[in-house]
């Protein structure tokens, strides 16, 4: 263990932290509405089995391999693999991938933090017109909120991981906790309320099908954080003594969980809203439910409540969606930050500059790219679609390359780093892991169907989005 390098001063502050990389806009909506959808309670039950049986393994490998190289994603691969040239792009996309999609990232949570904004000036009228949000994207008040939360996000990583990521996160989730909880109680108690619970969880198995199935198992592994590198930079972090094994389970557990109970705050108020709800429906994209649709849903809460009470109940559920972004931001640029640091040997502050400046001209590009710059808005096409810039970079770093960094980790500790190496990690500070039935399993996922699955969802990734052609027909 390197002994200048920073550490989290215990392992609840780790689980925290890691859990709150995991906990973000998606699960707070997007899954929600994705349950709703694709048979509620079954959706929900294989939602949970690919957690445990194929997130979980890729989850343990990402931590050992951070905590056995006590470096980032960059350096880990490296080390690792003693220097092996060949390995190192699988390092550098370990680490291009979180520095390309905390641009997008950056974007919607400005966007939140701008509605939260407003909602506190006792707009929350203005949100619910319907042209508004077309009209918020293209205003330039965005890069005045743009600067804000780069500022705290910068305020919070410049703290380092003890007294900046750490101390955010022992603030932060303990209070999106507290208010998804009160917005759920407060929810439950509207009209209607339990005919959304009874969509939400009551199982629906003739929804399943290969589309549905693709969609819960992408949605685990994004929701989770698993192939951005962040869990492999956090656990480099972490002391030989901690459990790799029981703290990965902890902030699954923490992630679906939250994740879960989201579902009974916006699906019974979907209900409440309208009665007759159709979730299929719903939109698929949380960026739609969250601009467009639940500022209406929240400003009819002042039939009941006046529109005090209901800005009250919007600026609570806004507050809880920034915390949630804030959270997985945070730990998205602290990957790329930790590779320039050792890398290039420069403090923190300085990578933090770097990264400002790089990631925030990249960002204002993006931010642009809705419509206030027709090149950027229509910036290439492919799959028989005009894409804009933004397009471009979800495109690219989420949903295609996040699969293949995931396959990747599986195809090193496996074949490059060796099992006996992945094991002997987990080991250490997990008793009785040696000759458990945990350590079998993830030898054989991790080495045989797990690396298929990853290759199937890259594969079919790349045909629909780039050449609007499906291989496997979801």
């Amino acid at each position: 263990m390197s002994a200048n390098r920073e550490h989290f001063s215990s392992r609840l502050g780790f689980i925290l932290a890691a859990a709150g990389s995991a906990v973000g806009i998606g699960n707070l909506v997007g899954f929600p509405v994705s349950a709703a959808k694709n048979g509620g309670g079954a959706f929900l039950l294989i939602y949970a089995l690919f957690v445990v049986f194929i997130c979980l393994p890729v989850m343990m490998a990402e931590m050992a391999m951070g905590r056995k190289a006590q470096k980032d994603p960059f350096g880990a691969y490296k080390l690792l693999s003693n220097h092996d040239k060949k390995w190192s792009i699988a390092g550098f996309l370990a680490v291009l991938t979180p520095f390309m999609i905390a641009v997008f990232y950056m974007v919607i949570t400005v966007w939140i933090f701008g509605f939260l904004a407003q909602t506190a000036l006792g707009n929350l009228d203005v949100l619910a017109s319907p042209k508004y949000f077309g009209t918020f994207i293209n205003d330039t008040n965005v890069f005045i909120y743009m600067l804000i939360v780069g500022v705290i996000v910068n305020l919070i990583l410049v703290g380092g991981v003890k007294e900046g990521i750490e101390k955010a996160a022992k603030l932060l989730m303990p209070a999106l906790f507290v208010m998804l909880i009160g917005l759920v109680a407060y929810v439950l108690t509207l009209d209607n309320a339990m005919a959304g619970v009874r969509y939400y969880i009551v199982p629906d198995f003739e929804k399943m099908n290969a589309s549905v199935l693709n969609g819960a198992l992408s949605q685990a592994f994004f929701s989770l954080s698993l192939g951005m590198g962040i869990l492999i930079t956090y656990a480099s972090y972490i002391s030989k003594k901690d459990d790799i094994v029981g703290s990965s389970k902890m902030v699954a557990i923490t992630d679906s969980l939250v994740a879960f109970i989201a579902g009974l705050m916006v699906l019974p108020a979907i209900f409440s809203f309208n009665p007759n709800t159709d979730p299929s429906k719903l939109s698929d994209s949380s960026v739609s439910m969250i601009f467009d649709y639940l500022p209406k849903l929240l400003l009819a809460l002042q039939d009941d409540i006046g529109y005090v009470g209901a800005s009250i109940v919007a600026g609570t559920f806004f507050l809880l969606v920034f915390f949630a972004a804030i959270t997985s931001l945070v730990s998205i640029v602290e990957v790329p930050t930790a590779t320039l640091m050792e890398e290039k040997c420069i403090s923190r502050k300085k990578a933090l500059i770097i990264l400002a400046l790089t990631t925030g001209i990249l960002t204002v590009l993006s931010t642009m790219s809705f419509g206030m710059v027709d090149w950027l808005t229509s910036f290439v096409s492919y799959g028989d679609a005009q894409k804009s810039f933004f397009d471009l970079i979800y495109d690219v770093f989420y949903d295609t390359i996040l699969p293949l960094n995931g396959l990747l980790l599986c195809l090193f500790v496996t074949y490059r780093w060796k099992k006996s190496g992945l094991n002997e990690e987990l080991a250490q500070g997990s008793e009785g892991y040696v000759g458990s039935f945990t350590e079998k399993y993830i030898n054989f996922s991790l080495s045989t169907f797990i690396p298929v699955i990853l290759l199937a969802i890259f594969i079919n990734t790349v045909a629909t989005k780039y050449f609007a052609f499906s291989i496997f027909g979801f």
